[in-house]
């Protein structure tokens, strides 16, 4: 959400954002930050997602952040900028093999290095561009377009508990990290992660979609086959099928599932409505 109201909610010149940058580059780091406390060894946790000396400067920057936005001194769109940045930055000095499913036991290189927040630039238009944070469900009920792209979650995998950690320094809420990892504890597992709730919430969203032109990205590996896709966008308009082959990711091969294979099938369906 973060990121989308910076790269897509964000469309003007946002003035003065190089010296924010770098005011907030230079505040000394602080101790008692939920960052620190909870997710670098310094803190005592037992966790080491980043250095100490990072995890203190995450904090300081993030709080600081919250100051101005809190009292009015920054705009919603230089608020959504700066934090984009600080996420952004993070995660290059997070001491994590890719996400944040596990820290690693000892620092790598990377994580060694000191955070430097770094611009997360936007392109400049003149379009309007809205961004929504809520369930898709009830969300397509409020909105209509001339077309619809949806990429929803194939599997019963739900990925908010890989990127954690940067969803805390987003939200910068208090909480109680849950077991080894710092788990929060408030992750909604989708409907359409849920192999008896996939068909019938994807039915509804296409049968409430007011848009003539409807395109979903789904691959043969997820909890409806293209067969059920197929079915229900065709009771709806004109269905069509565009596949594509993908080599599979190298680490995605070493993951035990079902599926062994090589490659993955990338569909694309489209329905004109």
């Amino acid at each position: 959400f973060v990121l989308n109201k910076n790269y897509i909610s964000n469309q003007h010149c946002l003035e003065d954002k190089e010296h924010y940058l770098e005011y907030l580059n230079t505040l000394p780091p602080v101790c008692d930050g939920f960052i620190y406390q909870h997710y670098c060894l310094g803190g005592g946790s037992g966790r080491q997602y980043f250095s100490d000396a990072n995890g203190m400067k995450i904090d300081a920057i993030r709080q600081q952040i919250n100051r101005w936005f809190s009292h009015h001194e920054i705009s919603e769109g230089m608020y959504y900028f700066l934090l984009a940045s600080l996420i952004e930055s993070a995660d290059k000095v997070a001491n994590t093999a890719s996400i944040y499913g596990a820290y690693l036991k000892h620092l790598k290189k990377s994580a060694q290095r000191e955070l430097r927040l770094q611009p997360a630039h936007f392109e400049y238009d003149a379009g309007q561009h809205e961004v929504y944070h809520e369930d898709a469900n009830v969300l397509i009920k409020k909105i209509s377009g001339d077309i619809l792209y949806l990429d929803p979650p194939y599997n019963e995998r739900q990925y908010s508990a890989n990127y954690h950690i940067l969803n805390t320094i987003a939200l910068y809420d208090h909480f109680i990290p849950r077991g080894k990892t710092g788990l929060r504890g408030d992750f909604n597992k989708s409907n359409y992660c849920r192999r008896n709730r996939v068909h019938r919430s994807f039915e509804a969203l296409i049968k409430n979609a007011q848009f003539p032109y409807i395109f979903l990205s789904y691959n043969n590996e997820g909890l409806m086959h293209k067969e059920d896709v197929s079915a229900i966008m065709s009771r709806y308009g004109t269905y069509d099928l565009v596949t594509t082959e993908y080599k599979r990711f190298k680490a995605d091969q070493t993951v035990s599932r079902n599926h062994k294979a090589s490659c993955t099938t990338e569909y694309l369906h489209i329905l004109k409505k």
